[in-house]
């Protein structure tokens, strides 16, 4: 019997749970509902707009003519997104010069004024670092690496001095890492490779770019695979790296031989417009966030997953207010 009892109070508790009025009037409830539901609209648009071009830019138009050192408003070309340079919002972009993020090439590693010592000395380094992979002619290796005879002194002194060569593993993909010789030996070495012939190392200048520019062809050339904020990411057959480590040089570089798989870009860009890809990359390492958060300036994938993710939770809490319990 009293085991009855308890069952019979626990079902009546159970009715009157379930029988109890809402915690909030009706009118509260709808308004907090049509709020929550307008959080998650602003949510939803702040995330497409923050992927968007600047206000006023028009997909394809050219940026106009920039004076000074303070560029006007970029206009993309229509595949890239996220944060405009800091003209689009009027302010100066960061003062950039030619000598800031990085040497250039060693003193003498230009062949037309390599010493017979220092060929000699290349001659000797190549032998011993480079030959097992490139052959001791420089002619390549089928299927192990391929020939040096025409690369240019520019693809030498880009794979040493970031690191990226000698590998230990030819089939690896380069990576950028502390160079394995230091500046004298490199500059030996690219004067040495350079001596067969191929494009000398190219000539930089960021703070004679236009950061407008820079962001225009930038977005046109290379987001697709680097981001627009040169973050990198994933392409078919590597992994495409950040841009925060490189210097004007290696941007200068990089467009002249097209490291890897990317293509060279040498023969399709003004100097100008390679001055002013290195002030954009430059740039690139603090961006201004004018968009609002930047989430680690990785792109709008992880935008668009935390603007679902605070709509859905908002889009819970307006269904949690709204519904009501019914008794069966």
């Amino acid at each position: 019997m009293s085991g009855h009892r308890h069952l019979s109070r626990a079902r009546r508790l159970a009715r009157a749970v379930a029988r109890r009025r809402p915690l909030l009037p009706r009118p509260v409830r709808v308004a907090a509902a049509i709020g929550c539901a307008s959080l998650a609209a602003a949510i939803g648009l702040g995330a497409l707009a923050s992927q968007a071009p600047s206000v006023g830019a028009q997909a394809g138009d050219e940026p106009p003519a920039a004076t000074g050192n303070t560029p006007t408003s970029p206009a993309a070309s229509g595949t890239a997104t996220g944060p405009a340079p800091p003209a689009a919002i009027g302010a100066a972009p960061p003062t950039v010069t030619g000598s800031e993020p990085a040497p250039a090439a060693a003193s003498g590693s230009d062949p037309a004024s390599a010493t017979p010592g220092q060929l000699a000395e290349g001659r000797r380094l190549f032998l011993s670092g480079c030959a097992s992979c490139h052959g001791e002619d420089a002619r390549g290796i089928e299927d192990v690496a391929p020939s040096l005879r025409g690369v240019g002194a520019a693809s030498a002194d880009f794979y040493l001095r970031t690191g990226r060569m000698p590998m230990e593993d030819p089939q690896d993909e380069p990576q950028r890492k502390e160079p394995f010789y230091d500046e004298r030996q490199i500059a030996a070495l690219v004067a040495y490779v350079g001596s067969f012939g191929g494009p000398p190392i190219p000539s930089v200048d960021p703070a004679a770019g236009d950061l407008s520019v820079g962001f225009r062809v930038f977005g046109e050339l290379c987001a697709g695979c680097h981001q627009i904020v040169g973050r990198g990411g994933i392409t078919t057959g590597a992994w495409v790296p950040g841009l925060q480590e490189a210097s004007p040089l290696d941007v200068a570089e990089a467009i002249e031989i097209g490291p890897y798989v990317m293509p060279a870009f040498g023969d399709q860009l003004t100097q100008e417009q390679v001055d002013s890809l290195a002030r954009y990359v430059t740039w690139t390492r603090q961006p201004d966030d004018v968009g609002g958060w930047g989430i680690g300036h990785i792109g709008p994938v992880p935008e668009g997953m935390v603007a679902w993710l605070l709509a859905g939770a908002a889009l819970l809490l307006t269904i949690r207010l709204i519904g009501e319990r019914t008794t069966r």
